[in-house]
């Protein structure tokens, strides 16, 4: 999938959600073994066009994430090419074990799109964060975790996942409507590859997800302070990248930043990768707090956590002790 410049803004001002329901339904018309699987969310997944347009190829469960999983999963092993949506939460933590089971074990080829992960559905509260499913879809053997920087990103993971057999997948969807671009340009998608946003040789920043977009404003505030940062989209959190490890090797500090508490998301991946391979570096995270939280707007949000731009340079700075 290419886009321009002009997709990008447009994409954008809609946002994840409703790019996602775009996506499948270009999909569709290229792929008529697609069938999309919802939990009873069918206009808050944006496939309210895509279940008028293609009614064969859609199919609504009702609010039963597990009874989801499973006839997914029959789906996938009667070779069909098998979409299912739900809010993280409820894909990560009540079909847990009909994921582990269905889709892990049996590795039946079924992606999971994972609505409002991270904090952007935080004006519906705590019941509907999508905080810790990182910590718990990476334990699951044979599932693939991706999560798109921005909604052009999302169109070529989905693409990919789409025309390919990758195996069981959980696509974790972040930000909201006018959620900052991370792409603005065409570029390569490869399945499992990390991609470098920024060069730099003060600290290494590594991130996935929406978030990105903060981070990109940040290096901004932080050239003006003589500061250089190598920013990588880790776009593949399973699996990981290995070439990771070369580059890590090459700077003194680096930091991790994530919509994701600070249990089993990325930091807790690349502190394992760095004990594992005997890695000097001083590594930070910066993330969501072990707890739970307020209920507001995803922008305040941000702001609370310091994980807007103001905040992302002021921690980097405060980290190379640069006032």
């Amino acid at each position: 999938m290419n886009f321009s410049s002009t997709d990008t803004k447009q994409w954008s001002r809609l946002g994840p959600r409703a790019m996602f329901g775009k996506f499948m339904l270009d999909i569709a018309k290229k792929n008529k073994k697609l069938i999309v699987l919802s939990a009873d969310l069918g206009r808050s997944s944006g496939l309210a066009r895509f279940k008028i347009e293609f009614p064969k190829q859609y199919i609504s469960i009702g609010i039963s994430e597990q009874n989801l999983i499973g006839v997914a999963s029959g789906l996938a092993n009667e070779g069909y090419k098998v979409f299912v949506t739900s809010f993280a939460p409820f894909l990560s933590m009540r079909a847990s074990e009909q994921i582990r089971m269905n889709l892990g074990y049996m590795k039946q080829n079924v992606n999971l799109v994972a609505l409002g992960s991270g904090l952007s559905m935080g004006f519906l509260g705590n019941s509907h964060f999508g905080l810790e499913d990182l910590a718990i879809m990476r334990t699951i053997p044979n599932l693939n975790i991706t999560c798109p920087a921005d909604c052009s990103e999302l169109g070529k993971v989905l693409d990919d996942y789409a025309f390919n057999n990758r195996g069981p997948s959980y696509i974790r969807l972040t930000g909201v409507p006018g959620s900052l671009n991370v792409y603005e340009k065409n570029y390569k998608y490869k399945f499992g590859k990390n991609i470098t946003l920024s060069k730099g040789n003060d600290i290494l920043i590594l991130s996935h997800g929406s978030i990105l977009g903060q981070i990109k404003l940040s290096l901004n505030y932080l050239k003006k302070q003589k500061i250089n940062a190598e920013l990588v989209n880790v776009v593949s959190l399973k699996p990981i990248d290995e070439s990771i490890i070369k580059l890590m090797r090459k700077f003194k500090k680096i930091i991790t930043i994530e919509e994701h508490t600070s249990v089993g998301g990325l930091g807790s991946i690349i502190a394992e990768k760095i004990l594992k391979n005997k890695i000097r570096s001083e590594l930070y995270s910066l993330s969501l707090p072990d707890k739970f939280g307020p209920t507001a707007k995803y922008d305040h949000l941000l702001k609370y956590y310091g994980l807007d731009a103001l905040g992302i340079t002021k921690k980097i700075s405060n980290l190379l002790k640069i006032k």
